[in-house]
C-alpha cells in the first residue's frame, strides 16, 4: 500500500493531499529514511510523522481497505510515539511572562504589581 494512502487511511492527517504535502516537505521517515508519497509500506515497517508540533511514531501492522475509523486504527497501526511531557498546572510555580491561566480574566491590581515587580 501506498505510504499516503496508509497515512490518511490510519487516521494521521485529514486528506491524502495533506499526507503527501507532509511527506514532500520532509516531515514523514520510513524506517528512519526520507520517503516520497508513492512509497509501499508493508507490516513492520516503522513510520516517523510530524503531525503539528509532535513527531508520532507508528508501526505498521496491516493495510486497511479505505479510511476507518479511529477505533479500528490499533488494528493496522501500532502508535509507538512517548507520552508528551507533563503540563505544570501548579500555581505555586511562577508562570511564564505574558502568558496566564485560561479563564483567569483580567489581571488584579496585586497582579499586576507582581508582573511589574519581576519585569523591573
Amino acid at each position: 500500500m501506498r505510504l499516503d494512502l496508509w497515512l490518511w487511511s490510519v487516521r494521521l492527517y485529514r486528506s491524502r493531499s495533506i499526507a503527501v504535502a507532509a511527506i514532500r516537505g520532509g516531515h514523514v521517515a520510513v524506517n528512519g529514511n526520507p520517503a516520497k508519497p508513492a512509497r509501499d509500506v508493508h507490516p513492520g515497517d516503522q513510520v516517523v510523522a510530524r503531525v503539528g508540533d509532535r513527531d508520532r511514531i507508528l508501526r505498521v501492522i496491516g493495510h486497511p481497505p479505505s479510511r476507518i475509523g479511529a477505533p479500528l486504527v490499533p488494528i493496522y497501526a501500532e502508535d509507538l510515539t512517548p507520552p508528551p511531557p507533563p503540563r505544570s498546572d501548579n500555581p505555586s510555580e511562577p508562570a511564564a511572562v505574558g502568558i496566564r491561566p485560561r479563564g483567569a480574566g483580567r489581571p488584579t491590581k496585586r497582579d499586576r504589581r507582581r508582573i511589574e515587580d519581576f519585569l523591573h
